[in-house]
């Protein structure tokens, strides 16, 4: 194209006068009012370099928009169709693609057990919901739509029935009143156990921790065995009581039970707050509870898969976290040892009541809220 002059162009009748809007319009872009220019000055047979100055264009731009008019007509003026990035996904894609993931694999013939961006990907296309697509853009998708498959967790289903409302109702006026009881001589205690905990000894020293370098536990453990610990609490107080049991079983449960007891005789009463173990429920545990005398003690069951309530659990959690993670032991009756001495030193710095806020009415509003309303009435006088 290199020394080729522009020559002109023949502009239809009904053509100028569109272009003639178009310069003179304020709402045309630049672009499209100096093509027009160019045109209608082709048209009028004026110099080509004088054109060229005036709309700042090279000749063999002009003689390209030329021959463009002569193939297009004023679709010249316009800039032409561009390939560029294909459309994105549309609405109801999106949705498609986000209740794919929110259903099983199974549905899909599957047998996969959860979704991955990949795997989703491979069906989305393979269902014809799209007919290419990136993972990253699932994984956008999910991310928007707060979806997240490759995260689980467990879940315990309570019946809340007649018998589990009464039950928790019961445990939670207990924590109501423990002060007023303790003050007429009637405690609250709880009572729950760790069972099966193992005793290990890393095969390699602690490395202790140093300046920009935390500290380092061994992997590999030799195994000396399993310890069973028994845990009792003074609800008002926090105070932790605390046995070995040689097997988590009712015939170890109830002497250690008669002990801890034995140990708060100056007590008119006990409320004993248990979870449904099967050495807490056995019909001799319920016998020999129900048979003392002094003091007396009623014992009070969390509903099953609600042990939550139970207050023991609590100070397992606290004691474990500061007496048992990150310990080594050369023996079975090295962490008794440990277990017997630290239950000492946690009650000297640590005991203290836990703040439970969880009372009677909050829990009826939550139950109320978790399923259908209630058509029961549940006492808050304990028996």
């Amino acid at each position: 194209m290199r020394g080729r002059i522009p020559r002109g162009v023949e502009l239809k009748q009904e053509d100028i006068s569109e272009l003639e809007a178009l310069v003179n319009s304020g709402k045309t872009e630049q672009r499209v009012a100096r093509r027009a220019r160019t045109l209608l000055a082709m048209q009028k047979g004026k110099r080509v370099k004088e054109i060229s100055e005036r709309v700042e264009q090279d000749p063999a731009t002009m003689w390209r928009l030329c021959r463009r008019y002569e193939a297009r007509g004023l679709q010249a003026v316009y800039d032409a169709p561009r390939l560029g990035r294909p459309p994105g996904l549309t609405a109801l894609e999106r949705v498609q693609i986000e209740n794919l993931a929110c259903s099983q694999p199974a549905a899909q013939g599957l047998e996969l057990t959860h979704w991955s961006v990949r795997t989703l990907q491979t069906v989305v296309i393979r269902s014809a919901i799209t007919p290419t697509i990136h993972y990253t853009t699932i994984a956008d998708i999910l991310r928007t739509a707060t979806l997240q498959p490759h995260r689980w967790r467990y879940w315990k289903t309570t019946v809340w029935d007649t018998a589990a409302i009464r039950q928790a109702t019961k445990i939670l006026w207990c924590y109501e009143h423990a002060v007023w009881l303790l003050e007429r001589g009637i405690l609250v205690a709880c009572l729950d156990e760790k069972p099966n905990m193992q005793v290990l000894e890393r095969n390699k020293s602690i490395r202790l921790m140093l300046p920009g370098q935390m500290e380092h536990h061994e992997f590999e453990y030799t195994r000396h065995g399993t310890v069973n610990f028994l845990v009792g609490l003074t609800v008002p107080t926090g105070q932790m009581w605390s046995e070995c049991l040689e097997a988590n079983d009712g015939d170890h449960f109830r002497p250690a039970v008669l002990r801890y007891l034995d140990s708060l005789k100056e007590y008119t009463g006990i409320y004993l707050i248990m979870d449904n173990g099967s050495s807490h429920i056995a019909r001799d545990t319920v016998n020999l509870l129900r048979g003392l005398k002094t003091p007396w003690v009623r014992p009070c069951y969390t509903p099953p898969h609600a042990s939550w309530l139970n207050q023991a659990e609590l100070l397992l959690r606290a004691f474990s976290e500061r007496y048992f993670i990150r310990g080594t032991w050369h023996s079975r009756q090295e962490m008794i040892d440990h277990i017997q001495s630290s239950g000492v030193e946690y009650n000297d710095l640590f005991a203290h009541p836990f703040r439970w806020s969880w009372t009677r009415s909050h829990f009826h509003h939550w139950v109320e809220n978790k399923r259908e309303p209630i058509s029961c009435t549940t006492s808050t006088t304990v028996h």
